[in-house]
């Protein structure tokens, strides 16, 4: 006996920049009306009072498709998800195999508005279908903070790597001999030195008493910048390009600031996180990457089994054997924020205990590079973070030893 499809009014939404493209229709197949809408709080509005007029006349429940959550459906998917409709995500990636296996007619908005429609029929028979629709679960409000936070967090720290790598290559330019007072140009004693002075010839005449009163400067850097002033050489280009030196230290000073006090918010709402608390109690999760993996997982329901976490994670790979070939291939559909996390997280966790440290080992006498083994490791690792947190239960060391 076929399963009875339920009754319900589907949504499609292909989302645009400015605005977006709506198709309305019934499980039975029919398809009521299309519209456009803009991406303001008026066409919001009117989405809202199109559906609701479907609904107050059959009485049906709302679900609605649309691709694009947590990017620019922001901030009509929230709204859907607070009217209490059933939200679906459509995956990209999935769509675009799916249109490979299923091709129809030439792409246009309405087009992949009632595409949406097509895959709400088709999910219910049709296991390809089915993967492409991925029902959004509730997430837990301090979740979605801390994805927000920690995302800004990651720009403003791209920025600053950005920044520094242009100061450093202007003053090699510009001012040849500086940088071997330091090891990194984005120590902040080096950079509250570059903006002690009005200009950057002016540094090679500070005295020692103003040195000192130049923040984390004291007697150790005094004397670093002391035996560089009687050396110190400047090409032409410092009339012009000083500044711009001077400028980009004072930003990624700012940088440094926003940072810390981002770090300060994400920890203050980590501690609400089960998922961040969870992870930190393993070895080696530093409470930053921990943020980082709860505002990028969510929840842990929305993954049927551990194997999904770890492709999500991007700590397993998919199989591309073919006849006697026998190989892998990376997937597509991979969180790279939260995958970066995990590389940097499970790096550190090998040094803290020595069972995963060895196993690492094993896979680098494998012929396996360190990427490649710290995969490995996360593969393993994964398996014991989906049981942790569907029992949110911390990590525990046991001892292999028999007593």
């Amino acid at each position: 006996m076929s399963e009875q499809i339920p009754l319900e009014i589907r949504v499609s939404v292909d989302v645009g920049c400015h605005s977006h493209n709506v198709a309305i229709g019934l499980s039975s197949g029919e398809v009521l009306e299309e519209f456009q809408i803009p991406h303001r709080p008026e066409g919001f509005q009117h989405f809202f009072s199109r559906i609701e007029k479907h609904q107050k006349k059959r009485g049906y429940p709302v679900a609605v498709a649309m691709e694009g959550y947590n990017g620019y459906a922001r901030p009509l998917d929230g709204l859907v998800r607070a009217r209490g409709y059933r939200l679906y995500n459509i995956n990209n990636l999935k769509l675009a195999r799916f249109k490979e296996i299923f091709p129809g007619a030439a792409k246009s908005d309405p087009i992949d508005a009632r595409k949406g429609l097509e895959l709400f029929q088709l999910r219910d028979h049709l296991p390809l279908a089915k993967e492409v629709l991925q029902e959004v679960g509730a997430v837990p409000a301090e979740n979605e903070v801390l994805k927000r936070l920690t995302r800004r967090r990651r720009r403003l720290v791209n920025e600053r790597v950005r920044v520094v790598n242009n100061l450093q290559a202007d003053l090699q330019a510009v001012c040849p001999g500086l940088l071997e007072i330091t090891n990194e140009a984005g120590n902040q004693w080096f950079l509250g030195f570059l903006v002690s002075a009005d200009t950057l010839p002016q540094l090679s005449r500070l005295r020692k008493s103003t040195l000192l009163k130049i923040p984390a400067v004291g007697v150790k850097y005094a004397g670093l910048i002391q035996s560089w002033q009687k050396r110190a050489h400047f090409s032409e280009d410092v009339e012009w390009v000083g500044e711009m030196i001077q400028e980009d230290a004072h930003r990624v000073i700012e940088l440094d600031h926003k940072i810390k006090a981002l770090e300060a918010k994400i920890a203050e709402v980590a501690k609400s996180s089960k998922i961040a608390k969870v992870l930190l109690s393993i070895p080696g999760f530093e409470p930053t990457c921990t943020s980082e993996l709860a505002g990028e997982i969510g929840t842990v329901e929305r993954f049927s089994k551990e194997g999904s976490l770890a492709l999500y994670l991007g700590m397993a790979t998919l199989d591309n054997s073919s006849g006697k070939h026998k190989g892998s291939k990376s997937p597509k559909q991979v969180n790279t924020r939260a995958k970066a996390a995990m590389m940097t997280a499970i790096d550190r966790h090998r040094k803290y205990v020595p069972e995963s440290q060895r196993y690492y080992e094993k896979k680098r006498l494998q012929g396996k590079a360190h990427n490649q083994a710290i995969r490995a490791l996360g593969r393993h690792l994964c398996r014991i973070i989906y049981k942790m947190l569907k029992e949110e239960r911390e990590y525990e060391i046991r001892s292999t030893e028999g007593g």
